[in-house]
């Protein structure tokens, strides 16, 4: 695997991962009633997503052109399971920072 390659595979990690925290510490905020600051870390989280997707379509584009002949490794499956999960992970964060603001109101907060 050439060194091109293995920095595009990483930048998938490195911001797959980082988009994944920012993720978690949204939760952390809703959990704490700090809404703003929630909101906030999930457009962190999205922004993150959005550079693991560059790299990710430059990828692709390159395999597309035949720039790398053996395009399946264990770390590129890696690679692209950190981008897959955090997806997932800043989806169901969204959705529980929701729940957090329906308690809120319930209690009769912010």
């Amino acid at each position: 695997m050439d060194e091109e390659k293995l920095n595009i595979i990483m930048k998938l990690i490195i911001n797959g991962g980082s988009a994944k925290s920012s993720a978690v510490e949204a939760i952390s905020a809703a959990k704490q009633s700090n809404f703003e600051l929630a909101e906030k870390k999930l457009k962190e989280a999205d922004d993150f997503l959005i550079k693991g997707h560059n790299a990710q379509t430059g990828l692709l584009s390159a395999e597309a052109a035949n720039e790398y002949q053996d395009s399946t490794s264990l770390i590129m499956v890696h690679a692209q399971d950190h981008i897959m999960t955090a997806i997932a992970f800043k989806d169901l964060a969204r959705k529980i920072i929701d729940l957090y603001r329906i308690i809120n109101k319930m209690k009769g907060e912010k």
